[in-house]
């Protein structure tokens, strides 16, 4: 049995074998748009969403006239070209199929558009034992910010020390420890050990996550989440955030105002 009462899952790299196509998709929609941007400038990016990725790159905010172009155009280049050639990761099925067995419930926490999540859950095949969904579109800011992740606490319903999150990438970790979530990480998105510091644990992939279920975090009996110190709600982390917004954009309006 799971120790957790909830599982919040990233999708891209953790799922399914995305994570070069998305970064692609970018540089040549980036390309296109008279952006001088090479891929492994953009590879190293992704797990973000193009609210992060896009000004990190070129500067340009997403809301803007060229930023929503730029993604538009991304979005069209990835699902033409891309994502028929898609794979689920191993053992992302069976992974899955386990917890939801063990009755655990289940979220998708996700950077990707609603669209494009709908497509990658059905590559993944998983979208029946992952209804419950989290998306970019859901959420004020994508990872590293833990808006998402925070959002799909609310739809688990359980607090942040009775839910972990599977991902891949550094922005996972950093969204997930700012919502009060624990981290399993994965290699299978790219990235180094060093690089998901902070993490519980790291497993190869979600077939090596698997069968090493019993003893991962997962499965430990011991609270792996036990560190003596006091747990905050989903409501009082929302908030802290969104002081934390208020105060930083009091400091650009202070910061805008003529001298």
């Amino acid at each position: 049995m799971c120790q957790f009462r909830g599982v919040i899952f990233d999708v891209d790299g953790t799922l399914v074998d995305s994570n070069d196509a998305h970064a692609r998709a970018w540089t040549a929609a980036l390309n296109e748009h008279g952006h001088d941007v090479r891929f492994e400038q953009v590879r190293k990016l992704i797990g973000m969403g193009s609210d992060h990725l896009l000004p990190e790159t070129t500067d340009i905010e997403k809301e803007s006239d060229q930023g929503q172009a730029i993604a538009q155009r991304r979005g069209q280049i990835f699902k033409e070209q891309y994502l028929p050639t898609i794979k689920p990761l191993p053992g992302a099925h069976d992974l899955v199929q386990r917890l939801h067995a063990d009755g655990v419930q289940l979220v998708v926490a996700s950077s990707a558009t609603k669209d494009e999540l709908g497509a990658l859950l059905t590559i993944a095949q998983v979208a029946d034992l992952l209804p419950e969904q989290t998306s970019a579109d859901d959420a004020k800011q994508s990872k590293p910010a833990p808006d998402i992740v925070l959002v799909a606490l609310q739809r688990l319903g359980v607090s942040p020390e009775d839910a972990v999150m599977v991902g891949d990438t550094p922005y996972d970790i950093q969204a997930a420890h700012k919502a009060g979530v624990r981290v399993i990480a994965l290699r299978c998105g790219g990235w180094q050990d060093e690089e998901l510091a902070g993490a519980l644990a790291i497993y190869d992939d979600p077939a090596d996550l698997l069968v090493h279920y019993a003893e991962s975090p997962l499965g430990a009996t011991q609270d792996a989440t036990a560190d003596g110190s006091a747990k905050a709600s989903v409501q009082q982390i929302i908030a802290e955030q969104e002081d934390a917004e208020d105060d930083a954009a009091a400091a650009r309006a202070i910061g805008d105002q003529p001298v």
